[in-house]
């Protein structure tokens, strides 16, 4: 194997380890640090592999991004939702 072909295989192992970020919904910079702790893959490397991924699937990383978003917005708004419903808890267990 020359050293084309390991390179080949590094970046397609690294494809495939951001594939799986984002079967968890990971953001890029999640997936950097992940990868870097987890595989001990440079940030740099998936920076640059996850931005030709972008561009090969523009509408792909579009739509994943604005799913991202309005999961994190969703997550908020239960958030505050809890946090009202505790605070009215407290409140009327206070005035038992």
């Amino acid at each position: 194997m020359n050293m084309d072909d390991s390179s080949a295989s590094y970046i397609h192992m690294v494809h495939h380890l951001i594939e799986e970020c984002l079967i968890f919904n990971m953001s890029k910079e999640e997936c950097m640090e992940a990868l870097s702790k987890h595989a001990s893959i440079k940030p740099v490397i998936t920076s640059t592999v996850w931005n030709e991924l972008e561009k090969e699937n523009k509408e792909f990383f579009e739509a994943y991004t604005r799913n991202r978003d309005q999961r994190a917005t969703d997550m908020e708004k239960r958030q505050r939702i809890q946090f009202r419903v505790n605070a009215y808890m407290r409140e009327k267990g206070n005035q038992d």
